[in-house]
């Protein structure tokens, strides 16, 4: 499992429709999305056990992360967990998933977080809003300065998070975002897997 992301981070919708969940997650990895998280603030604990499952068996080649609840991570065997800063202790959550799983942070737009995340054993950190965000519009915002000085300090993944478009992804990708986090932009296109392979189409090639 690659441990740096580099690339299209899909986050779930909420999305109670379990079939209909699959199809649109099936598009994107078919666009190249290099991980998922699964994302549903509408679920039950019984859907969100039954949808992760679903996830992770569609998704053997992309890590399936679990946004914001370690203990649903663990029951399914995950590859890894996303946690805010309401939801878990960072440097617990790490030593239960223990060093193969994934372990990502929200750091929203504050350096010092990233760098706390870092030392307890966080795989990426996330700052956002990167731009201005349908799915959290009273979201702090996260501007480029930010990721140009976490690439440059951090030695984690930094992602990128809030209102990214094919249209400004290339700006946070350019100030050194590793990954875009996107939701609506990707699940509520037309065409879930050219827009997938539009966003992951403006990364550069790897160095070689």
């Amino acid at each position: 499992m690659e441990r740096r992301l580099r690339g299209l981070y899909a986050i779930t919708p909420d999305e109670n429709d379990t079939v209909a969940l699959v199809a649109k997650v099936r598009q994107a990895l078919r666009g190249g999305a290099i991980a998922v998280q699964y994302r549903n603030k509408a679920a039950d604990a019984r859907l969100k056990r039954r949808q992760a499952q679903v996830l992770l068996e569609l998704c053997p080649g992309a890590p399936l992360i679990v946004n914001d609840d370690l203990e649903l991570a663990l029951a399914v065997s995950a590859d890894g967990v996303h946690l805010g800063g309401e939801d878990g202790d960072l440097a617990n959550a790490r030593a239960r998933l223990g060093a193969g799983k994934l372990l990502g942070a929200s750091c929203y737009n504050r350096l010092d977080l990233a760098f706390a995340a870092q030392q307890a054993g966080a795989d990426y950190v996330a700052f956002g809003s990167a731009f201005s965000s349908p799915t959290k519009p009273a979201a702090v915002s996260a501007p480029l300065e930010l990721y140009r000085e976490a690439k440059a300090r951090l030695a984690v993944a930094v992602a990128a998070i809030g209102g990214i478009t094919p249209e400004n992804a290339g700006a946070v990708i350019a100030a050194g975002a590793d990954a875009i986090a996107v939701i609506s932009a990707l699940f509520d296109a037309p065409d879930i897997e050219a827009a997938a392979r539009r966003f992951c189409n403006l990364f550069p090639p790897k160095e070689s």
